[in-house]
């Protein structure tokens, strides 16, 4: 299995489409729009192409060269402007493979040295420990606990907060 990452482009719009209309919503954001439309994918391409290398970097995941995930980081502003939150997903029929482990393991670096910033954070819903697990095997320490920090599906989720300093394994 090869994992690799590459930048987003415009024509990636029906791949784009297709994976975050299928995602796993249960642990994502609800500006997530339902369905992700081609205008969706089109609407966040174009953003990507502004933001690339200045307030962010915005990958794809491909397994066997077959688009299954993305992964992000997005810089901060203003007193956290040396801070870039991560965030990923992965088509749910690739889960439980080790895919998401090794995109952020490769990620990581690239944030690194392509971004102006000291540290990587991600914010997860305490039920969600397979991602608790994935940022834990690349060296993310837990560093809190936002209580009721995340209101999902008609209820409170309290929030884990990691984070992963550069240079650090």
């Amino acid at each position: 299995m090869e994992i690799r990452l590459e930048k987003w482009s415009i024509e990636d719009e029906g791949a784009l489409a297709f994976l975050m209309d299928r995602a796993d919503r249960q642990y994502l954001s609800d500006r997530l729009p339902k369905p992700y439309t081609l205008e969706n994918a089109r609407w966040w391409l174009e953003m990507v192409s502004r933001q690339e290398g200045k307030t962010g970097l915005f990958r794809k995941i491909l397994v066997d060269g077959r688009v299954v995930g993305n992964i992000s980081a997005e810089g901060q502003e203003d007193i956290y402007r040396k801070d870039a939150v991560l965030g990923y997903v992965l088509d749910k029929e690739q889960w439980g493979r080790g895919i998401m482990s090794q995109a952020v393991a490769l990620f990581c670096p690239l944030v690194f040295e392509g971004l102006d910033v000291l540290r990587l954070s991600a914010r997860v819903m305490e039920e969600n420990i397979p991602s608790c697990r994935v940022l834990e095997k690349n060296g993310f320490r837990r560093e809190g606990v936002v209580k009721m920090g995340a209101w999902k599906e008609g209820r409170p989720h309290d929030l884990w907060l990691y984070g992963k300093l550069k240079g650090q394994n």
